[in-house]
Formats: structure tokens, sequence, C-alpha cells
């Protein structure tokens, strides 16, 4: 392996170079990104062209590498060096020998944290890795674990670099693409927070170009690109998060009943056998019972009625009726209607 310090983390900074596809980069642009990326987490260090040289060589490599298909192409009068696979990354890669040894070490460590309030998390993610690990050994009905798993989501080489602008109080451009569009748009962005919903991660922040708060990015082939702004000072958050989230269902607050997200007393009525499949699950964290006579299986709590509370709802199917708000209860009829339509 080269240049052993601070590799891995160099190696997530490379694979995002190298699969820029609207401004790739040259050779000096590249070493510029990488040393700016590192100078971020370990002041005052960086690497230099011949470890650059060594580390394009190591992406390159079919025995010891990732077997990287990187190519030099002449764009605007510069020689700059891209995947000839717009597909391939380095995290879709398994480990390469170094770093497998290096996981192994970690793991006998995080064990050490086994009975403290912390590990159950570790724990769970432990697990995992260790079932992922042994995946390209052990035969598909052999397998111990099957867990959801989004195959076709690509948000997480997003995931590392955003968290690090957060902890860096960094200001980004974003080039972003809604899926309908024709055309990308670039925004002034100040990143917040992080939230994930339904397998997905989504950035939460102050868009400065449109002047918007409480603003979100989903982490996925929309997000086409960012880069950090230097020299730009990062807008204070006066954001209440815990509670911003704890008033809806999902990421989106747009209310589909009001024109302005105001929480609404929810209140639910279950069949017997799926209440207590929702008590182990629940649509929002903060729910409640009723234990008056005659009101046996509802459940309540207070929420923006968006989008993503009418799916929750309508995944319960012929076990659950909306008994108020009157306004979502009209929501969920045109949506069992079109339904209806689709069967008659």
């Amino acid at each position: 392996m080269s240049n052993s310090k601070h590799a891995h983390y160099r190696y997530n900074v490379l694979d995002r170079c190298f699969r820029r596809r609207e401004r790739p980069m040259a050779f000096k642009e590249i070493l510029n990104e990488v040393n700016e990326n590192i100078s971020e987490l370990y002041p005052g260090q960086g690497i230099s062209t011949r470890t650059l040289r060594d580390d394009i060589r190591l992406f390159r490599d079919k025995k010891i590498g990732f077997s990287a298909p990187i190519i030099v192409e002449r764009f605007e009068g510069k020689e700059v060096y891209i995947y000839s696979d717009p597909e391939f990354s380095i995290a879709k890669k398994g480990l390469l020998p170094d770093e497998q040894y290096l996981i192994d070490a970690a793991q006998q460590l995080l064990e050490r944290y086994n009975g403290h309030p912390k590990y159950d998390k570790l724990s769970e993610a432990l697990v995992l890795f260790q079932e992922e690990e042994g995946a390209t050994t052990i035969p598909e009905y052999h397998k111990i674990l099957f867990y959801d798993k989004n195959e076709a989501y690509e948000g997480l080489s997003y995931l590392k670099p955003m968290f690090l602008a957060i902890k860096n109080k960094d200001v980004l451009k974003i080039t972003f693409q809604n899926f309908n569009d024709t055309d990308s748009r670039e925004y002034i962005f100040h990143p917040y927070i992080l939230k994930q919903y339904n397998q997905r991660w989504f950035v939460f922040g102050y868009n400065e170009t449109a002047d918007m708060k409480q603003w979100s990015i989903p982490l996925d082939e929309r997000l086409q690109d960012f880069e950090i702004l230097k020299d730009v000072a990062l807008k204070k958050d006066d954001t209440d998060w815990i509670t911003f989230f704890n008033e809806m269902v999902g990421v989106r607050k747009q209310s589909v009943t009001l024109e302005a997200p105001i929480s609404e007393k929810v209140v639910l009525r279950f069949s017997p056998q799926r209440l207590q499949y929702f008590k182990t699950k629940p649509i929002h964290p903060y729910w409640d019972e009723f234990v008056e006579k005659g009101k046996e299986n509802q459940v309540f709590f207070e929420a923006v009625i968006n989008l993503e509370l009418i799916q929750q709802i309508l995944s319960y199917g012929k076990d659950v009726e909306v008994l108020a708000p009157e306004s979502l209860r009209m929501q969920m009829s045109k949506h069992v209607q079109i339904m209806h339509n689709y069967y008659v």
C-alpha cells in the first residue's frame, strides 16, 4: 500500500475525483483537492506528487489494488483523469488485504465496549459487517442474515464528505437536478444536519440562493456535485431539529391539507391484531393510547399532515381507520378511491 497515513480517507477523495463527469480534473487539480481535504482533518499535512502517482497506480492494480478503469483524456485543453466506466466506485469493491487487517483490529478493539450503552449500535454494525465480510466465500443459501438493503442507492458515497463538511462548518456550492428537470441548478448551501429516512440520507440546511431555511437535499443521483467555498462563513443555525422532526413523519414538512405546515392531532383506530404491530414499530415516536371506554384500539399523536404520513397509514391497508382530523380523512378517501378505480 502507498503512503498509509490517512490513506483510506485519501482514497475516498480520489474516488470522488475520478467519478466527476461534468468537470473532470487534471493531475494538479486532483493533488490540490486531496491536500485540501486532508488539511481539513490533519492541519498542515498533505501528500506529494509521488504519493498521488502511487495511489493512482494502486487504484489501477488488478492484484493488490481496486482494478479501477482510470483513463486519461483531453478536456478543455488539459489532460484529465476519470473512470472509463461511470458506474465504477471503490465503494463497490471488496476490501484490500491491508484494509481487512485494519478492520479486524478495529473489531477486536470495539469488543472492549461490550456491555457499554454505546455498544448496542456497534454490535449491530459488527454483526452486519461480519456477515458481509464472508459474503464472497459463503454460498447465498448459507447466509445467516438477510436485511433490508437498497442496492440501487448510490448516496452513501456522499455521506462521509457531507458529514465532514458539516463538522468543519463549510459552506457548499451544490449542483442539483431533480428527476423531472432537464437542466441542473447551482445553490449556495449551508449544511447543518444529516437525517436518514426510508433507507435514504438527506442533508438539511440553509439555501442561501433561494433564501430558504430548513431546506433538504437527498443524497442520491440528483446531487450531481458539490464543492467547498473557501472564506465563506457558515450562517448560524437557529433551528431546533429535534422539535422540527418530531412534528412530522419523514423528511418533508409540506402539508397536503393546509397551506402552512401546522401540526394536527391525528387519531387512528387499528384492528386488535395490527395495533400490537403498530406498538412495536410506531408511525410517530410520541404517540399515546386512549384509555377511555369505547376508544379501544385507538392511538393519537401530533404531526403535520404530509405525504409520508399518508404513505405510512396506507401501508396498514384495511387494518386502520383515520378518525381525525377530517382533512386527513378526506385525503385518505381520495387515495383509496383512486386505488379502488384500479381494480374495478
